[in-house]
């Protein structure tokens, strides 16, 4: 068999390894994400308990920082997700309804919006993306793209879903 290239990682490798913090596995390299602000942390977990508690109307599953497989080489890990409530694979494998990231202090939005990108490719029919340090969000779906919230209102029409940012942010400082 073959070498390794350097720092190539195989998806079998990467599916079976635990990484603190998680990464995302694009072709066989881990690609840090930017997580543990205090910000970024307290958002999860409000949006998390928000979707969680709006269950009965849209009907799936919330789920914080899960793999989902969005191609054969790669696998992508979401802030927050909705799923359908029978899904039980350790690594989803299916679109979820809902994706959401959630922006840290070191993002840059033009890598969001490419890994984004790969995300709805894949079939998820809504994205939100919440930056809770400049209190700005964007939503993103394939038909109108990542356009900004500017009214400061995340919206899923297809889950019958609408929350205002300062609802799911901490408060200002």
């Amino acid at each position: 068999m073959a070498a390794n290239p350097v720092g190539y990682v195989s998806l079998e490798e990467y599916l079976t390894t635990e990484y603190e913090p998680d990464c995302d596995y694009v072709d066989g390299v881990l690609e840090d994400r930017n997580v543990g602000k205090q910000k970024h942390g307290e958002t999860q977990l409000l949006l998390g308990a928000w979707l969680l508690s709006q269950r009965a109307t849209h009907g799936k599953k919330p789920i914080t920082e899960q793999r989902v497989r969005i191609s054969s080489g790669r696998v992508r890990i979401p802030d927050v997700c909705l799923i359908e409530p029978n899904d039980r694979d350790e690594t989803i494998q299916r679109p979820p309804a809902l994706w959401v990231e959630i922006l840290s202090p070191d993002d840059r939005f033009s890598r969001v919006a490419r890994k984004l990108q790969e995300v709805l490719d894949f079939g998820v029919p809504t994205i939100w993306i919440v930056d809770p340090y400049d209190r700005e969000a964007w939503i993103g779906t394939r038909d109108s793209g990542i356009v900004e919230a500017k009214d400061h209102v995340l919206r899923c029409p297809a889950l019958r879903l609408e929350v205002k940012l300062e609802d799911v942010i901490p408060a200002a400082d």
